[in-house]
């Protein structure tokens, strides 16, 4: 069975930076595009960065510029690296592995961006 764990959250204050980590266990076949997520509360979840099996990446607008995502294929891991980092980045973050049989997300992982 396939499990995606997020790790790497926690509390930063402004400006600080944070980098999350998604790894998972299981064997997922023909994965073209690995992304990170998040969702604020009272809010809908939504695409931050996403990287395809190809390198292209795309960002929210809100984190370009701030926010990297990269992956190790050998470590089967995908990360987010948050610089920069402000109050309304705060939400669950979320990875999703998105394959030609279908997704897979993780539980999601708390960053809370406060003095």
């Amino acid at each position: 069975q396939v499990q995606l764990v997020e790790s790497g959250g926690g509390l930063v204050q402004p400006g600080g930076s944070l980098r999350l980590s998604c790894t998972y266990s299981g064997t997922i076949f023909s994965i073209y595009a690995r992304g990170w997520y998040r969702q604020a509360p009272g809010k809908q979840r939504e695409l931050v960065a996403r990287i395809t099996s190809g390198g292209s990446t795309n960002y929210a607008d809100s984190v370009k510029g701030r926010f990297t995502i990269s992956r190790d294929n050998a470590k089967n891991t995908v990360y987010l690296q948050m610089n920069g980092l402000k109050p309304e980045d705060t939400a669950v973050y979320y990875c999703n592995f998105q394959t030609t049989f279908g997704e897979y997300w993780g539980q999601g992982t708390q960053v809370t961006v406060s003095s």
